[in-house]
């Protein structure tokens, strides 16, 4: 499947208007079969500092859930008629200290077919995101795994 990388950042970024008032970009999206995945970038602001002088614990959450949720548009936003995708949970680890401007990269952990399956089945289907967040120098900081749901339309 090809996918206008672009268009779903701007609309993402355009949706969530969250997103976009911490400077969340939306830096690249792939899709190749069921290897879905989204790298979103924040930018080094003091303005999202904690008192360490790094990105505050709530500017990384968002960071990876709006990663998270651009791998959610691109597998399924051709769907959006019959689901709608909400996320359900999630969890985050913190492992060492960000500095400077981060990066998360989100892949689905889910074949894409089999959650479209289920939602067809009537069923809500639950699927992973899993997100990891790096610094510059490429060690990861934060680990985060977002539980997405398509909720049925109908």
């Amino acid at each position: 499947m090809s996918i206008d990388s672009k268009a779903l950042a701007e609309g993402l970024i355009s949706a969530v208007p969250f997103a976009r008032t911490v400077g969340i970009e939306i830096a690249d999206v792939t899709v190749d079969g069921d290897d879905v995945r989204a790298v979103a970038t924040l930018p080094d602001e003091p303005r999202l500092h904690n008192h360490v002088a790094g990105p505050h614990a709530g500017a990384l959450f968002a960071l990876g859930e709006t990663a998270s949720g651009a791998v959610v548009m691109a597998a399924f936003g051709p769907h959006l008629a019959v689901g709608t995708p909400l996320a359900v949970r999630a969890d985050i680890a913190y492992a060492k200290l960000a500095r400077g401007a981060v990066r998360a990269t989100a892949t689905l952990g889910r074949p894409v077919q089999d959650v479209i399956d289920e939602l067809a089945a009537g069923g809500r289907p639950e699927f992973p995101v899993a997100v990891e967040i790096t610094r510059e120098d490429g060690a990861v900081t934060t680990t985060m795994t977002v539980v997405w749901t398509l909720r049925p339309n109908n």
